[in-house]
């Protein structure tokens, strides 16, 4: 422990920021978030937005698998619920953008509610399955569901408009996408170290245990459905808002997948893991794009290779990951924190 770095309170073990030192690199980091876009060109603009749209998708799945271990592979179908939902608001009754926002993580999460009924009955494997399911029930809807959805067509949305400034830009809608980021892991860390994040905790380590205790499981699995599945609705918001359009094709079972990919690399039960993963799961295949473009350059002739040997060099990255690290990303961060920490010396 380092020396004076002993707390006399509860309240002051449970801070986020835990030293000064701490905050002023976050204001630093938050300040170079900010001048970002000033910097870059579109395209960077255009993943940074992407890897945000990642980044509060796997936030809200970690609440669920990671804190609670409830897995799930339906997060994905919320995130289309959300997105068709802020779409149709939009389109057919005249919505806002900002209106139709927390109304599609509202009905994410309604939906989100009603999947998660089984999680009192069933779990591990058996509750997996049932959120598969409901995953390939929302993507029945939302391919033969035409009147309301369009099917495959899908529908075309406005760009936001904020007091008629359109955010129709990469540029502008990253600021838009930089606050709810901020928003949505400032709530999840605030959250497992309040008495609802402690009781998800209790159910992930031994339900059982959990309920003798007092706590109600059938209410607080639900309540991490439910905010598990709005986090995913306002993701896919946002991300229909960026794209200005919504189809199936947008929300198809691969992406829970690499939702889930994210919050395993990244680490189970850490807010800061579902931050690297989601940058981890969205900066690596860019990068391998950019790798076996200069190659073909190199080899030409040489395409047909190259494409499948991109998905294979990724999913050996993820294999190799979790063999050397199974703890993730956010495991190898308080190592090199604890490493520094004590440098040079080590005790």
């Amino acid at each position: 422990m380092r020396c004076g770095d002993f707390k006399e309170t509860y309240i002051k073990d449970e801070e986020i920021f835990q030293s000064l030192f701490v905050k002023c690199w976050l204001g630093l980091f938050l300040l170079f978030l900010v001048a970002f876009p000033f910097l870059a060109n579109p395209y960077l603009l255009y993943v940074a937005n992407m890897i945000g749209f990642a980044v509060i998708a796997a936030v809200g799945l970690n609440l669920l698998t990671g804190f609670t271990g409830q897995i799930s592979l339906g997060h994905a179908a919320f995130a289309g619920v959300g997105g068709y939902t802020s779409a149709i608001l939009i389109t057919r009754l005249g919505f806002s953008f900002w209106l139709a926002l927390p109304c599609a993580g509202i009905m994410a999460a309604i939906a989100g509610l009603i999947i998660g009924i089984p999680s009192l009955r069933v779990k591990g494997l058996y509750l997996c399955i049932a959120t598969l399911a409901g995953q390939f029930i929302f993507e029945f809807f939302f391919i033969h569901w035409e009147s309301l959805t369009h099917g495959i067509r899908g529908i075309n949305v406005p760009p936001p408009n904020l007091g008629g400034f359109l955010l129709n830009t990469e540029k502008r809608f990253y600021f838009l996408t930089l606050i709810m980021v901020v928003l949505a892991v400032g709530y999840a860390r605030n959250l497992v170290r309040s008495r609802v994040g402690r009781a998800f905790v209790a159910i992930r380590d031994r339900d059982l245990a959990a309920e003798i205790i007092g706590i109600n499981l059938f209410r607080y699995k639900l309540i991490a459905f439910a905010i598990s599945s709005f986090y995913a609705g306002i993701a896919g918001a946002l991300w229909v808002g960026f794209m200005r359009i919504v189809t199936p094709e947008h929300f198809p079972f691969y992406l829970s997948i690499q939702y889930l990919a994210m919050v395993i690399v990244g680490g189970l039960g850490s807010v800061l893991g579902s931050i690297f993963g989601a940058v981890f799961m969205t900066l690596v295949p860019e990068l391998l794009n950019v790798l076996s473009g200069v190659l073909k350059d190199v080899f030409a002739g040489t395409t047909q290779f190259f494409i499948p040997l991109k998905e294979v060099i990724f999913g050996s990255l993820i294999v190799l990951f979790l063999i050397f690290e199974p703890r993730g990303l956010a495991e190898i961060w308080r190592r090199i924190k604890a490493f520094f920490l004590l440098w040079p010396f080590s005790y």
